[in-house]
């Protein structure tokens, strides 16, 4: 059993809190940090099991899961500012106790307004009374925990395990890397009176802004006014963020903008965007300084319930899709449905898809939501416009949103670096990426036809009923999303689709499909060249009685706004033929 909770419940108990009323900040720091009762708080805090799932066991029983993130970062609080510190533990002690939190948050806002928040908080303990039990704890900590005391990151620790010969000329090691996130569905999060983007940025001092042009148009002086009205300074970078500019060329220009800003590797940069600068800003802070923190705060659908929290990180490579990437997962992952109002209708339908992928293969009770909501849902802008507040429909979206992101990050986070292929989040995903960018479809138009080729599939071969089959597709129109589209009469590029996705997945076709019912999955992994020939052909002729003959609302990237990525794949696919030496085949989509 984790003894952390508990010390903070006898923490909250047997302080007295009159020395946080001080006149004078520094007698009430001083009188704060001093005694029995705040150093085994300390203790309990450095010494926490951080990233085990007993904590977060733990903190559920307690009812307290909205202060486990900060108590999982203060594990490093000797290195930490003291206004970070305060902030931090003010949170820890607001999910045990709301009225004693309200108590350590003034006071918390008091040291951040202060001359003396910026001082590490364990400078300050050695010039305390208890100066002698600090000096040996961190002196203790240097060779048991430099987590604790040393971190380059409080959001991420590694171990290894190394074995050798006699004369070291072999030898073998075991490496573990493990981290911790957060993920919130939260509600007008620009509005000064929501703190949550106030708290992650005032003990830093600064906040480094990526954001998108589109979000720029709407929101930019929103995002201005609220970080002034927090008296944080804001490093505002804006980037044209369309499909055709997920390229490292985009990577690059970010990472001489971070160069030029001067980003610390500590210092979480905050990304405000949809998809496209989620998966290129994500990469890179995964690149510069190999390992800069970021907040992800998701304006679309494909962001806020899939990309967003998704370790995933990626950019196109000659005219494929995210063919260089790397694991990186936000430390915060925001998802506001109050930027969905903005949206254009086809934007909305396009990110429905992810949510449907997760509700087919991972949970009943999302896709009875998504039946329930129908179209209303698009219409209302996830009930954030034409709509009464408390209204059913504005209810149900924001379990739509928060089902969604349980699903999702259940299936990814148990697979953070892929190293397995079965996964149910890759549902629709697997000829989709190699027809995409040909056919020039939104995102989500292309995962839809793959959802429901795939639930084509589970029905052919029995692991699904004839009801089960219908159900899946009728949700998948009802929103307006494709179930065909003619690209899928190419022979060549679907045969090669699969292939290149073989080549992705370790040698397997691993094939997410609806398995034993809606909500469930199994894996196929078996699908000769005849017989993909033949299971397209068969399912053409079923969606033929479907609206639109199964074709989706515009569903083309320019149907929407949006360049033909089409065009650009193929201008580059040119370029790839015309200065390489090894065959295009080899290229496979990630």
């Amino acid at each position: 059993m984790a003894n952390t909770p508990p010390a903070v419940k006898a923490f909250i108990s047997a302080y007295d809190s009159e020395p946080l009323a001080y006149q004078n900040l520094d007698d009430a720091i001083e009188a704060v940090c001093c005694g029995e009762v705040f150093r085994s708080l300390i203790l309990a805090l450095v010494n926490s099991p951080a990233f085990s799932e007993e904590l977060g066991k733990e903190f559920e029983a307690a009812g307290a899961i909205a202060g486990l993130s900060a108590c999982r970062s203060l594990r490093s609080c000797l290195n930490f500012s003291i206004s970070r510190f305060f902030g931090l533990l003010a949170e820890v002690i607001s999910a045990f106790d709301q009225t004693a939190g309200e108590e350590w948050s003034t006071f918390a806002d008091r040291v951040h307004q202060s001359n003396l928040g910026g001082s590490k908080l364990l400078e300050r303990l050695l010039r305390s009374a208890d100066r002698n039990f600090y000096q040996d704890l961190a002196a203790h900590l240097v060779d048991e925990n430099p987590h604790a005391v040393y971190p380059t990151s409080s959001y991420r620790e590694s171990q290894a395990s190394v074995v050798s010969t006699d004369d070291d000329q072999i030898i073998e090691a075991v490496m573990t890397s493990r981290t911790f996130t957060s993920i919130r569905v939260v509600e007008n999060c620009l509005d000064p009176q929501e703190t949550v983007l106030r708290d992650m940025y005032i003990a830093h001092g600064r906040c480094v802004c990526m954001v998108d042009q589109n979000v720029e148009n709407y929101y930019g002086e929103q995002i201005e006014k609220y970080f002034k009205h927090h008296g944080i300074h804001l490093e505002k970078l804006v980037y044209r963020a369309m499909e055709v500019d997920k390229g490292i060329h985009t990577v690059e220009r970010m990472l001489g903008d971070f160069k030029m800003i001067g980003v610390c590797r500590n210092e979480p940069v905050l990304i405000i965007g949809g998809g496209v600068l989620t998966d290129t800003g994500g990469l890179a802070c995964a690149l510069y300084h190999r390992n800069t923190p970021y907040v992800m705060l998701s304006t679309s659908i494909v962001a806020g319930i899939d990309a967003g929290p998704s370790p995933r990180t990626c950019c196109d490579g000659f005219g494929y899709k995210n063919l260089f990437g790397a694991y990186h997962a936000p430390v915060l992952s925001l998802t506001d449905r109050s930027f969905f109002k903005t949206l254009r209708e086809g934007w909305l339908r396009h990110g429905i898809a992810e949510i449907i992928k997760m509700a087919t293969v991972k949970n009943i009770e999302l896709f009875e939501y998504l039946e329930q909501a129908g179209p209303e849902l698009i219409e209302t802008r996830f009930g954030t416009l034409n709509c009464e507040p408390g209204a059913d429909i504005s209810t149900l979206s924001q379990k739509i949103l928060g089902a969604a992101l349980r699903s999702y990050v259940e299936a990814e986070y148990d697979n953070l670096y892929e190293t397995h292929q079965c996964r149910p989040h890759a549902y629709g995903h697997t000829w989709s990426p190699g027809f995409e960018i040909e056919a020039g479809l939104l995102h989500g138009h292309a995962v839809a036809i793959g959802m429901g080729f795939g639930a084509y599939l589970s029905y052919r071969d029995s692991w699904i009923t004839a009801d089960e089959f219908h159900r899946i597709l009728r949700l998948i129109s009802s929103f307006g999303l494709s179930l065909w589209n003619d690209v899928l009469l190419n022979n060549d590029t679907l045969w090669a689709s699969q292939e290149k996705i073989v080549q992705k997945r370790g040698g397997n076709l691993a094939a997410p499909l609806p398995k034993g019912g809606v909500g469930k999955c199994g894996y196929l992994n078996s699908m000769t060249q005849d017989e993909l020939y033949e299971a397209i052909s068969t399912y053409r002729e079923i969606c033929q009685d479907y609206p639109r003959q199964g074709v989706g609302i515009d569903p083309l990237c320019s149907d929407v706004g949006l360049e033909d990525p089409s065009t650009v794949g193929h201008s580059l696919m040119e370029t790839v033929k015309a200065h390489s030496t090894e065959p295009t085949e080899l290229l496979s989509p990630v």
